[in-house]
């Protein structure tokens, strides 16, 4: 399995330049959501975009703005009691979202389309919460029929350590949504120095980093930086230009990595 560095939008303070400068070293995939930015993260992209179009962009559905849900509400997509919920699975907001994400990024298909954070849905109630996944599910197979979505997966915070679904449970859902071939094909979750558990899982061969390898599913680590944060812990700067893309991207490239050093670390970054 082959590691690749990509754009992570959320709480990028110069979106614009930050993609011009992953696309320039190379980056495949950049990362956003209708969310970030206050909601104008997808337009501050766009023209990045337009510029490069051989860069992948992946975007969400599930959250969103204040703005949005009135235009959602005026779209009859939403009522004004899911709008004040700020988040939202039902198939008619999903539909909807995916052609305003289309539109905010100027791309006339999306090159994977997430369910952010979809135990936010139904919390503690797994049987509705899964009900309201393959229901989304069942919308982005017709949007991938149509030629507007690429493929679809899940961005989850916490819903694979709360048990809210399995990795296992998500391409059953999928192939139920599809009634048989599916094109579930993403699973996006925190990996990083501070949220290490899914790390010390794969490393004894469990936990959803080895359960989407075997699902073919590709695996997108979120927060690395835990939301910037982890910059500061060690006194460091994010990369926030081309000389700290090149350093982050030569470092990625390193396969002096063992499982036996990476044991060491998580032994002593994970002990409480």
């Amino acid at each position: 399995m082959t590691a690749q560095l990509a754009l992570g939008t959320y709480r990028c303070r110069a979106i614009p330049e930050a993609a011009v400068c992953a696309a320039a070293s190379g980056a495949q995939w950049v990362d956003t959501a209708p969310n970030y930015a206050t909601g104008g993260a997808q337009s501050l992209l766009a023209p990045a975009l337009a510029a490069h179009p051989a860069l992948n962009v992946s975007t969400k559905t599930g959250y969103f703005t204040a703005v949005t849900g009135t235009d959602a509400v005026n779209a009859g997509v939403l009522t004004e009691d899911q709008a004040r919920a700020g988040h939202s699975l039902a198939p008619d907001y999903v539909r909807w979202q995916t052609g305003r994400n289309r539109a905010q990024l100027g791309r006339d298909r999306l090159d994977l389309f997430l369910l952010h954070n979809p135990e936010r849905a139904h919390p503690g109630d797994r049987p509705a919460l899964h009900c309201a996944i393959r229901a989304a599910f069942e919308v982005l197979e017709g949007e991938t029929a149509a030629g507007n979505v690429a493929g679809y997966g899940i961005a989850t915070w916490a819903g694979l350590e709360e048990e809210a679904f399995t990795v296992g449970e998500l391409p059953a859902l999928a192939a139920q949504a599809a009634g048989g071939q599916h094109h579930l094909v993403a699973i996006q979750l925190p990996v990083s120095l501070v949220m290490m558990t899914p790390i010390v899982q794969a490393l004894d061969g469990r936990g959803p980093l080895p359960a989407a390898v075997d699902a073919g599913l590709r695996v997108m680590a979120s927060a690395p930086l835990h939301g910037g944060e982890l910059s500061g812990m060690v006194g460091q700067l994010a990369a926030s230009g081309a000389p700290h893309w090149k350093e982050a991207a030569e470092a990625v490239a390193q396969s002096s990595l063992t499982a036996a050093k990476l044991r060491e670390m998580t032994g002593v970054l994970a002990s409480p």
